[in-house]
């Protein structure tokens, strides 16, 4: 799967992008002013075949001009039933504001409803309100149950079976 958005190109990870993948989601953690855990909810961006690959998900990179600028991924969860939890979804300033994350949550959950998910969640921060007009935007409904230690959001969309 490649697709493209204007100048930039949606593809899958490769092992190449690991460290790459890794510094954009820990740089625009720290724009937002929260903290990069490699130990711990950032740990699947450094093991993206074990959390994503092998669990049956999908991690995409996306490029402009050769150099990674946004990352999108999902991965199905026990929580819920034939559920997906969308992670990873951070775009560097430069890209913002094109409709690139709009274009890109359209894009997983096309993927989502191909693997014939049923559920999608999606945990996040306050502080990220891009984001979460993004999703509130595009059908995502607030419901209960944070797992991960920095968000204080989570949020689900129903996809009809």
């Amino acid at each position: 799967m490649e697709i493209t958005y204007f100048d930039c190109l949606i593809r899958p990870w490769q092992p190449q992008d690991r460290h790459r993948c890794a510094r954009i989601i820990e740089t625009i953690l720290r724009e937002y002013g929260l903290g990069w855990e490699p130990q711990g909810a950032d740990r699947d961006v450094l093991e993206v075949e074990r959390c994503y690959l092998q669990a049956g998900g999908e991690f995409w990179a996306v490029e402009r001009d050769g150099a990674i600028v946004a990352t999108s991924a999902y991965t199905p969860i026990a929580r819920g039933s034939r559920a997906v939890e969308i992670r990873k979804m951070y775009l560097l300033p430069e890209v913002r504001g094109r409709g690139l994350g709009r274009f890109l949550l359209q894009q997983l959950e096309a993927a989502i409803v191909r693997r014939q998910f049923q559920q999608i969640w999606i945990e996040t921060a306050s502080v990220l309100t891009e984001a979460i007009h993004l999703y509130e935007s595009s059908g995502y409904r607030q419901a209960n149950g944070v797992e991960t230690p920095r968000c204080d959001r989570v949020y689900v969309k129903y996809l009809n079976s």
